[in-house]
């Protein structure tokens, strides 16, 4: 089902846009420049309404995480539950955004959020693919992808985050030790990602057919799609695999 478009989504992006990432120019080249502290990055393929990537960054405060999901409407929606997790404000009864010393901004007008109050999250509106041809090599500690889109359809196999494609891009990306999660409720899916996966010059590590009921559950951080599912008796498949040290 497609979210019903945000009202004033836009100027809701606006409000926050402290917190995102504009990938421009040479600021590739060194992501952390846009984070107060220089630690290994983390990237999440399709942040969703933003549950992980908030309860993770504060779980694992060692890494810098940027969260990309490419419809704006959605990540908003992340963007603003990270930024209340951390203190930052909350919306404004009658619009905007309105930050902790009461100040509302709305109408388009952007907080110039100090950088130590910005934490360790950075989103970004963009198409994964992307953003991967921009990262530079060895330049990612970790990526996650929860839940995507399976493309079920005969044709559409490249646009699924575990086709070669992807995973091409993955390792070039990744730091030699790096690792790469990936979760989702679609049995047929899984069965082509661990296929896939396999196949590449990624070690397979860790997998289960039955993630809340294994040994990693209790470490295990759902997402808002996850959480639903799982409360409807379908079991959640896991994924984790590593590209070998140089």
């Amino acid at each position: 089902m497609r979210m019903r478009k945000k009202r004033h989504g836009s100027e809701r992006v606006q409000a926050l846009s402290a917190l995102y990432f504009v990938g421009e120019g040479e600021i590739w080249s060194d992501i952390n420049k846009t984070f107060a502290e220089n630690q290994p990055l983390a990237l999440e393929i399709g942040c969703g309404k933003g549950d992980f990537i908030t309860a993770l960054s504060a779980r694992d405060r060692e890494y810098n995480y940027l969260a990309v999901e490419k419809i704006a409407d959605v990540s908003v929606c992340a963007a603003e539950k990270y930024a209340r997790s951390r203190g930052l404000g909350d919306m404004a009864p009658n619009g905007g955004w309105r930050a902790p010393d009461g100040e509302i901004y709305k109408d388009g007008a952007a907080w110039d959020i100090p950088m130590e109050m910005r934490g360790n999250v950075r989103f970004a509106v963009d198409d994964a693919m992307n953003v991967l041809g921009h990262l530079p090599d060895c330049s990612v500690a970790v990526i996650y992808a929860n839940f995507s889109d399976p493309w079920p359809k005969k044709g559409y196999e490249n646009r699924r985050l575990t086709s070669p494609a992807f995973l091409k891009e993955y390792i070039r990306v990744l730091a030699p030790g790096g690792r790469f999660v990936f979760k989702t409720d679609n049995d047929g899916l899984f069965e082509y990602s661990l296929e896939t996966v396999g196949a590449s010059a990624l070690t397979m590590g860790y997998h289960t057919f039955d993630l809340h009921s294994s040994d990693r559950a209790a470490s295990n951080i759902m997402t808002e799609y996850e959480r639903n599912f799982s409360e409807k008796g379908v079991k959640i498949k896991m994924l984790e695999a590593e590209k070998a040290e140089e």
